[in-house]
């Protein structure tokens, strides 16, 4: 028999909980009677079974039976790694140096 559970694709917003991650999915729709192009977000709370997603990371939702009040999907795969920002290096003031004593 074909797997009819629904799969959504979208971006880790939030890993403080234990085992629980917040995955926001962004799709775009026409407005019914404008025509203007429309962004829409929702929230899902996905099972994140040993931590491995985290902030940043763009993974893939299978819906699943309810494990919680609010959480009824869960992490299938991490598509995309969270793109680390460079650490600043710390710049001295102009005119002061540092003297070794």
């Amino acid at each position: 028999m074909k797997d009819r559970r629904k799969r959504l694709i979208g971006r880790v917003t939030s890993d403080k909980m234990d085992k629980t991650v917040v995955v926001t999915v962004e799709e775009l729709v026409r407005h019914p009677l404008y025509g203007k192009v429309i962004r829409r977000r929702r929230k899902f709370m996905a099972h994140n079974e040993g931590n491995l997603a985290r902030v940043g990371h763009l993974v893939q939702i299978v819906e699943s039976r309810p494990l919680s009040r609010r959480k009824r999907w869960v992490v299938e795969a991490i598509l995309e790694q969270a793109h680390k920002p460079a650490e600043p290096v710390p710049e001295q003031p102009p005119g002061e140096e540092i003297v070794a004593k």
